[in-house]
């Protein structure tokens, strides 16, 4: 029953920053930014929000100072539209699995590509 609420809540304080950030923030640093998730403390006292920025490392730290900047404005609009007893400190990271596995999915495009050019050049041995 707990992890259920736990879950839901999560995914509410998900939904609800990924809007605030789209249509709310207008700071010119915010690059393209996915909330991936949320994680709630036990307590409620807490959120670890998870963002994935699009753009290269300076993008990326923009972003990552802009939100950081509107912390309070975020968590102050999380209080009016999320009923929970205490509203949670945010603390934002920086989700780079997407970028890993565009990476991965790069090299395994390239070692693909480069057994197919073998299986041709073992098949055709002129």
């Amino acid at each position: 029953m707990k992890r259920e609420r736990m879950a839901r809540i999560d995914h509410e304080l998900q939904r609800e920053l990924a809007r605030l950030i789209s249509v709310e923030l207008k700071d010119p640093r915010l690059g393209f930014v996915t909330v991936t998730r949320v994680e709630v403390g036990h307590d409620l006292r807490t959120a670890k929000v998870f963002v994935s920025i699009i753009g290269d490392r300076h993008v990326a730290r923009q972003s990552m100072d802009a939100l950081e900047s509107a912390k309070g404005f975020l968590r102050g609009e999380l209080g009016h539209a999320v009923d929970l007893r205490h509203t949670p400190e945010l603390t934002f990271i920086e989700d780079r699995s997407t970028e890993r596995a565009i990476a991965l999915s790069a090299v395994l495009a390239k070692t693909a590509a480069s057994n197919a050019e073998h299986v041709e050049a073992v098949d055709d041995p002129e």
